[in-house]
This record gives C-alpha cells, structure tokens and sequence, in this order.
C-alpha cells in the first residue's frame, strides 16, 4: 500500500558505472580508517563492536577510533594524512555526516575511500553499492571501485559546502536545527516529528533570485544525482555519477501553500501540484537570499550566504565497491561465525584464571 509514495530501492543499485582506478589493499594493508563511535547504528545486526568487525575483515588495515571526547576534526585529518603518507586509502566507519567529511578529506587528499556503513540512514552507502562492512572489505581487498560526482556550494567569498546526498534551504534546514536541540531529550525520530510540527506552524518562506528569476519559496532542495521517486519524498538515486543536480522547489506565493503541498504528497499527485516545482539541472545560480541564514546538507546545519551557485564536480572521488554483489547468504553466515568467535573471545576474558565462577 506504501509503493505508491515510497518506492522500494531497488535489490542492487545500477553496476554500469565508471569503474575507477584504486589501489587493491590485501588484508587492509594501507587502509586507515577512521570510526566514528558516536554515530548512529544502521548496519546489519551484529554483537561485534564496529571496529571489532574491521579487524576480523581487514586485520592488517589501522584504526583511528573517536571515543566520547575525540576531536572529530582532528583525527579524521589524522587518518587522512596517514594514509596519504601510506600512499593506501581512507576509510571511514559512520553515518551521512562522518561519510561527507571522510569524502571531503579523500577528495582533497587524493585518495581512494572505503565507506564501512555505521550510521542510522547510511543513504550514500546504500546508493554507491556498498549495504555491508563485508561488501566494502572485498572491494578494498580487490581494488574495485567506482567514481561519483560530488555536489557544491559555492558562495561568492568563504569556504565551499560540499555535499554527497542532499543540499536545502527554507524549512529543512530549520527543522534540522529544532531537531538537534530536542534530540538529547527525546531521541532521533520523536525530535524529528516534534520539529516538523513545530516548523510547519511557525516558519516564513524564503525569498531569493534562481538564475535571476524572483521566488519566494518554503523550501529549495537540490539533489546530488537525480532522486527516485519524482514526489516530494526522494529516496534513493539509480546512479551518483549524472552530473546532475536534483531541484525542488516548494513555492510560497500560492495561499495555503504548505496544507497543498502535504495534501497532494498523501495522495500521490505531487508531480501535478501548482506549489511544487521539479528539474533536473546541472547548475542553479542562487542569489538575494533573504529570510533565512543557514543551509541544510548531508543532515547537518551550516551558516546561509546571500548568494550560491549549485554544481557538480563530475567524478571527483573514487570509492570502493565490488564489481559484483556479494552473495547475501555468504555473508550473513560470516558474520554470525564471526560474532560466535567474538562471544566466545569475550566469555573466555570474563573467566578468572581457576576457571571458577566470575565475580
């Protein structure tokens, strides 16, 4: 009864993309990863801690953990510049927002990237071709890889946002801050609902020139790769190397703007709604922004500028992803061997040397 709105992602993302040159890395040996101990947990159910499961994979590959007070900043660049040195590859353990800075880091540097999915949503994992730790482990082991587009934010002066799955201004960004705030108290999802109503209630649309046309708009959206479904709920993207940016736009001219765009989003006829405005571009020129000073991308919250321009930097970064899809049964069946050896690991250290009862 949900397909109609959500369409489920397909089995196995598209395989006819740009295959990529990256260094094969046996073992991990040159890999370095960086693990993000405070991301959500999105990936396969497993008692294994994530880095436990990286060395029973890729036991010669390095580890750089963030505890509870690690400087996020400071020991991605850590591992970026190790492995550069290493000349091997960066990997990255944790959610959309760990993945974009990971990305950002290998970009710059360089460097292949290997994305181990730790997060709650894990949206780029998904869509490059990698659901699992052991997907990633045999193409870093194999050097398969792909290349994908990365999206930008160019304001006219300051540094550039780059994004990996999405960018927005209007409501969303506003809805991310109010969620953030209320998400110690209450957690991800009923912070999520709490801000939607809370944003829907009280926000004012956003006015602003796109490509020298006057809006005024309750959201843009600009997708890095065309989204599946065309609706107002984007899923997943068929391919990451299009060139292309996904627009939307919600307009804040027409009365009751917001009421029509939900109702006609319930009924599945967004894509005829006079409120809701759909293309696909490979730059957007955003100027006069007005009503608004922050910008949404990849999940996370960042300063709004007056004026951006929107683009793709084709193929920039390369990342690790088998050239054929891993047998599922096969790797479900190494993970439960490798949790019963970690279970079993972990009773034998509990154990005291007489081999009597622990206290």
């Amino acid at each position: 009864m949900t397909c109609r709105w959500w369409p489920p992602r397909a089995a196995l993302p598209e395989r006819d993309r740009p295959v990529a040159p990256a260094p094969a890395l046996p073992l991990g040996r040159g890999l370095v990863v960086f693990v993000n101990g405070h991301a959500g947990s999105g990936a396969p159910a497993t008692a294994m801690p994530p880095a436990d499961r990286l060395r029973d994979l890729l036991p010669e590959a390095e580890l750089v953990e963030r505890g509870a007070d690690g400087d996020f900043a400071a020991l991605l660049g850590e591992a970026a510049d190790r492995a550069a040195e290493a000349g091997g590859a960066l990997g990255v353990c944790g959610g959309d927002g760990s993945v974009n800075a990971a990305a950002r880091a290998a970009a710059e540097r360089g460097l292949a990237l290997a994305v181990f999915p730790g997060g709650t949503l894990n949206h780029f994992a998904l869509d490059v071709g990698v659901p699992d730790f052991e997907s990633t482990a045999v193409a870093v082991s194999g050097g398969e890889a792909v290349a994908v587009d990365i999206g930008a934010a160019r304001p006219g002066t300051g540094q550039d946002v780059r994004f990996l799955n999405t960018f927005s201004i209007g409501l969303y960004p506003e809805l991310v801050r109010i969620r953030q705030h209320l998400e110690p108290r209450w957690g991800k999802w009923p912070a999520a609902a709490m801000a939607l109503a809370r944003v829907l209630r009280t926000a004012h649309p956003i006015e602003l020139e796109v490509n020298g046309r006057p809006r005024r708009l309750w959201l843009l959206f600009a997708g890095n790769g065309r989204y599946v479904p065309e609706g107002f709920a984007p899923a997943f993207r068929p391919r990451l190397d299009d060139g292309l940016l996904d627009l939307r736009m919600v307009d804040g001219e027409r009365r009751l703007a917001r009421t029509r765009v939900v109702a006609s989003a319930l009924v599945g006829a967004l894509r005829h709604s006079r409120v809701y405005g759909a293309e696909h571009v490979p730059w957007v020129e955003l100027t006069g922004v007005s009503g608004t000073d922050t910008l949404a991308y990849d999940g996370e919250v960042a300063p709004g500028a007056a004026g951006l321009r929107l683009e793709k930097e084709r193929r920039a970064l390369v990342v690790y992803r088998p050239a054929r899809p891993l047998d599922e049964v096969r790797a479900e069946a190494r993970r439960a061997v490798a949790t019963a050896r970690y279970r079993r690991r972990m009773r034998g250290r509990r154990l005291p040397a007489d081999g009597g009862p622990s206290v």
